[in-house]
């Protein structure tokens, strides 16, 4: 079974797009979620910093989906 970050239960971003066809949330999902790249997940940075979540649309790269 592959590796999965251990936020996955509590991160926002996870639970909004987990599901999601695009295939961008698809990607970042594979590569931070459950992938090479969990180490550097911005989400967590952020959580470290701030002592709370950032917001659901940030995504692990730290880039923010814009929502209209």
């Amino acid at each position: 079974m592959p590796e999965t970050c251990a936020l996955l239960d509590s991160c926002g971003f996870f639970k909004k797009y987990r599901s999601s066809s695009d295939l961008a949330c698809k990607g970042f999902i594979a590569k931070y979620c459950r992938g090479q790249q969990m180490s550097e997940c911005k989400r967590k940075q952020y959580r470290q910093q701030h002592g709370a979540p950032p917001p659901d649309e940030m995504m692990p790269s730290g880039v923010t989906i814009k929502t209209d």
